[in-house]
C-alpha cells in the first residue's frame, strides 16, 4: 500500500522517525474504529490492530485513544494480519463531539483532515444556516473548507443559488456546482484531490456524498440514499 496516496507526509513521517521506538515499530493510518480494535492501513497492507496494555494504561480520556484519520506507530504481526498500537502521531486537525453519557467527554470523529468538502444538494434541502454551521466545525478542527453544492442538474436557477451561497462564504471560501450523476464539475475539485492530502465529506444524508465519492473512486463502493 502506497501510504503518501492514503495522505503520508514528510512531516508525519519525520514526527514518526523521531518518537520512533524501536526498528520493529511502522507507522500507519487508523480506517476504522471497532470497539477496542482498528483497521490500520500500512505498508503491509491493512491490519487489524489494539492498543498496547501500557497504552491503555497511561491513556487519560477518550481523546488519547486513536481515532480514524490518526497516524500511529505500531508493531505488525503480518502473518497473522493484526498489530499493536504502541502511540498515535500529533494531530494536525481533529473533528470532535461530545459522547453520549453522563460525562461531557470529547470524542474525535475524524483526525488529519486537510479540506473538508461541505456537500449540499441544490433543490429544496439547500439551508443556508446549515452550511453556516459546517462552516464554523470545520474551521474549528483545523481544516479547510471547500463549499459542494450537488445535483446541479435538477436545479433550474443555479447561478442565483451560487450567489445565495457565496454571499455566506466571506469571499474566502470556494464554492463550487456539480453534477456528479451528469459528470459535470468535477474536475474543479481535482486540486484538493492530491496525494499527501486528506479529504472528508460532510453534509445530510442523502445531498449526494456517496454519489461523489463513487465518481472519484470510480466504483459503485457506497450505497445511494435519498435526502
Amino acid at each position: 500500500m502506497n501510504l503518501t496516496n492514503i495522505g503520508l507526509t514528510e512531516k508525519i513521517n519525520n514526527d514518526f522517525l523521531t518518537l520512533k521506538q524501536s526498528d520493529e515499530m511502522i507507522i500507519g493510518r487508523v480506517a476504522l474504529e471497532h470497539k477496542h480494535l482498528y483497521r490500520v492501513w500500512t505498508e503491509h497492507g491493512e491490519l487489524l490492530c489494539e492498543v498496547s496494555g501500557k497504552f491503555n494504561f497511561e491513556a487519560l480520556s477518550r481523546e488519547d485513544y486513536p481515532a480514524v484519520g490518526d497516524w500511529v506507530m505500531l508493531k505488525a504481526r503480518v502473518e497473522e494480519g493484526k498489530g499493536t498500537i504502541y502511540s498515535v502521531l500529533p494531530r494536525f486537525s481533529k473533528f470532535s463531539r461530545k459522547s453520549a453519557g453522563r460525562t461531557a467527554e470529547e470524542q474525535i470523529v475524524a483526525a488529519n483532515v486537510d479540506t473538508v468538502f461541505l456537500v449540499n444538494s441544490l433543490n429544496d434541502d439547500l439551508n443556508l444556516r446549515r452550511i453556516e454551521r459546517y462552516l464554523l466545525l470545520t474551521w474549528e478542527s483545523g481544516a479547510n473548507p471547500v463549499i459542494v453544492l450537488s445535483k446541479a442538474d435538477l436545479c433550474e436557477n443555479v447561478d442565483e443559488r451560487l450567489a445565495e451561497v457565496e454571499a455566506i462564504a466571506f469571499g474566502s471560501v470556494p464554492v463550487i456546482a456539480i453534477s456528479a450523476e451528469m459528470n459535470r464539475g468535477i474536475e474543479k475539485l481535482a486540486p484538493y484531490l492530491q496525494p499527501g492530502k486528506t479529504i472528508a465529506l460532510l453534509g445530510s444524508s442523502g445531498v449526494g456524498k456517496s454519489t461523489l465519492t463513487n465518481v472519484l473512486l470510480g466504483v459503485e463502493k457506497q450505497a445511494v440514499k435519498e435526502i
